[in-house]
């Protein structure tokens, strides 16, 4: 590869954006200039030519320095953090701090800086260094600076220094069940999971089985038009829920509906063609609900009930108007906003204003639906405390949303839309991902203040006792794609972890509640350090817990981390039962996905389950020619000897399930995020069925027993 030029290495170091990384191999891996210019591009900087380059280091330089102070100052609660401002050489400085509660905290201390002053067009400009003192309380505030009689401000934001455990674990460790909700319908839910139906799951497990949390698929929306998308994890918004989990009886205002006959026929129909269905079918049942959604909406509300709508819209603000907007206008346009006529491609424009105007109804229709989901979502975590959960319901956030979707228009000016997300080549996706996902833009979101990524780690834990972080690395650095390019044609670009992960902390403090990150696949050592020391959980996965500085078999489970969230399998493998009988090397043998031959595949893949089956006899957990049923209880049962603080169990091993519930790496190939809930034998496992079958009963209490006070 021809060296790259020092003046396209500099840009990119400013940028943040990797020249090299080591691959899944330990490898070191050099990133094509190519890659380089078009994610520079992303970021607004034009890079490829050497005139650009240099032009654009100079803007660079000329833009730090006319900076008065960063937008953003990021601290740690008991820690003193400097920053910097920017002042005509030998002016005077003078800061001050606004808290939250409206105190005011004035004589900042100001560090030595040597720094030499800039000459910006024959003004020289000095660096001075003043430091936020380490006793503020966490929060956000705002830090005020009068710079030679210039006056600017910045967002100072005070994340804990450690989050931890609730302190409703008690300081000992609990499990729970982990659930894609649309898969797992009752008798009464429309075709789908619901709301209602999740607050049943998490009463069954824990009011029969003592389970602390009940971990959710993502419950983003996805944009009411057929088709409708069926990726929980790339949604047209991660900061509002799907209308199709709602439970339209659970309205109060459906007892008030004149054809309330009418649309029971109508959910018995879905349920009917729900029972015929090989697959969730989305689009059928939000026709149906949309029809009986509208019909509750135009139900006159009461007085009190007013009064909660119109704060609750207060509270959610013009975000909820955006999106709301954006619904209306998919509905008569379609979902690609990029296709819309111009004067729609942009939330602040007047075409849009007026738009909504003329269609207030439907817009409103779209945030009360967002009202209906924010009681039910209230109702089932308290529902899952109430029958003794300690965590209670535990949301899963996507790592980004649909390029064409809600937020995609809505925050298109704090997202990079030349690129998308994806991750790298590895052992399990040997091609590498690419998740059509827009990055944030990290110089956008210091210069906002982080007020984004707040807003959508708030809404998510607003009713929530946990929040699993998909891709938890993406906090860190993630793998930017350019348009049209390979997945493995990408680069890293990183970001302030300490503000998004500090952010992330001071969310999670303030609602009590636990962080799980995904820190899965290829993981800079030092990370995984990071979460711990921050209080943030790990995921481990059993069949990726592997001794790499031994002989590479199975790792001792007194060797496995604390802090983290433990199960066998995930989302992205087959359930248990079919991953011992080499489902995911089928299915990906089928669909061109491996880079080796399926024989050998297989037979790496055995070797390594029967060190795992060679493992659990070492433990006592497993005799001789056991049952697969046998082998996945004893492989739920090592989790117990190891001293991970949360214990995870699939559902879909609970019920005996062998289909994967999504295939990496494939869109329409497999039917990912569509497949039912199921037994052994392939036929759908409703909710009741769940709460009456004795091998669930009997997993749920394998987990139970292994929940035990934390090791000293």
């Amino acid at each position: 590869m021809t060296e790259l030029a020092a003046s396209l290495v500099e840009l990119a170091r400013r940028h943040g954006v990797a020249t090299d990384y080591d691959d899944w191999t330990g490898g070191r891996r050099e990133v094509a200039e190519s890659t380089l210019v078009a994610v520079l591009a992303a970021l607004g900087v034009a890079a490829g030519s050497e005139d650009d380059r240099v032009a654009a280091l100079l803007a660079h330089d000329r833009a730090y320095w006319r900076t008065t102070v960063t937008p953003t100052v990021v601290a740690r609660s008991g820690r003193a953090t400097p920053f910097w401002v920017h002042v005509t050489h030998g002016e005077p400085i003078d800061a001050w701090i606004r808290l939250e509660d409206g105190t005011v905290r004035t004589g900042l201390r100001q560090l030595v800086n040597d720094r030499p002053p800039y000459d910006l067009d024959g003004r020289l400009v000095g660096e001075a260094t003043l430091e936020v003192p380490a006793d503020l309380p966490t929060g956000y505030h705002r830090l005020h600076v009068d710079a030679g009689g210039v006056d600017a401000t910045a967002a100072l934001v005070v994340a804990p220094d450690y989050l931890g455990l609730p302190a409703s674990l008690g300081g000992g460790r609990t499990w729970g069940l982990a659930t894609q909700l649309y898969s797992v319908r009752s008798e009464k839910s429309c075709g789908i999971g619901d709301l209602t139906d999740l607050a049943d799951l998490a009463v069954w497990s824990a009011a029969q089985h003592g389970a602390g949390f009940l971990l959710v698929n993502p419950l983003h929306a996805a944009a009411p038009v057929a088709p409708m998308e069926p990726s929980p994890y790339l949604p047209t918004s991660r900061r509002f829920v799907n209308p199709i989990y709602l439970r339209v009886e659970a309205i109060p205002e459906f007892a008030y509906v004149a054809n309330r006959r009418e649309l029971r026929k109508a959910r018995s129909i879905a349920q009917s063609r729900a029972r015929k269905s090989a697959l969730v079918d989305r689009d059928a049942v939000w026709k149906v609900k949309r029809a009986a959604l509208k019909a509750v909406f135009r139900v006159p509300r009461s007085a009190g009930r007013d009064l909660a709508y119109a704060a609750y819209r207060r509270r959610e603000g013009v975000a909820l108007d955006h999106f709301a907007t954006w619904c209306a206008l998919a509905e008569k346009y379609g979902d690609d906003w990029h296709r819309w006529p111009a004067e729609f491609h942009h939330p602040g424009g007047e075409a849009v204003a007026a738009f909504a105007a003329k269609r207030a109804e439907i817009v409103d229709f779209h945030r009360w639906l967002q009202w209906q989901l924010d009681d039910q979502l209230v109702g089932a975590q308290a529902t899952a405390i109430q029958a003794g959960m300690s965590l209670g319901i535990m949301h899963d956030l996507a790592v980004g949303v649909d390029p064409n979707g809600a937020d995609a228009w809505a925050l298109q000016d704090v997202l990079a839309l030349g690129v998308s997300a994806g991750a790298p080549p590895d052992d399990y996706n040997q091609l590498g991902q690419d998740w059509s996902q827009p990055p944030w833009r990290p110089d956008r979101l210091v210069e906002q203040g982080y007020d984004p990524f707040r807003a959508l780690v708030g809404a998510v834990l607003r009713h929530a006792g946990g929040v699993r972080i998909d891709h938890v690395i993406g906090l860190f650095r993630l793998w930017w794609i350019p348009r049209g390019a390979a997945p493995t044609e990408g680069t890293y670009v990183r970001y302030d972890h300490e503000a998004m992960i500090g952010i992330v902390a001071l969310e999670a403090q303030r609602a009590g509640a636990v962080v799980v990150g995904e820190d899965l696949g290829t993981v800079e050592p030092w990370v995984r350090d990071h979460l711990r020391d921050r209080g943030l959980l790990g995921t481990s996965i059993l069949w990726f817990e592997l001794d790499r500085d031994g002989d590479g078999g199975p790792l001792p489970a007194r060797r496995w981390r604390e802090y983290c969230l433990s199960s066998v399998t995930t989302h992205d493998l087959p359930p248990t039962a079919g991953y011992l009988a080499g489902e995911h090397v089928r299915i990906r043998e089928e669909l061109g996905l491996l880079t080796r031959p399926a024989d050998e595949e297989l037979a790496h893949d055995r070797a390594e389950q029967e060190a795992w089956l060679a493992a659990l006899r070492t433990e006592g957990l497993l005799g001789d020619d056991p049952t697969v049923e046998q082998i996945v209880s004893a492989l739920y049962a090592y989790l117990g000897r190891t001293p991970s603080r949360l214990l995870a169990l699939a559902l879909p091993d609970a019920v005996g399930d062998v289909r994967a519930q999504n295939q990496p790496g494939t869109t329409d190939e497999y039917p990912n995020w569509r497949v039912k809930l199921a037994g052994p034998d392939g036929r759908e496992v409703l909710l009741e069925d769940v709460f009456t079958d004795p091998r669930a009963a009997a997993l749920a209490n394998v987990m139970r027993t292994q929940v035990t006070p934390a090791r000293e």
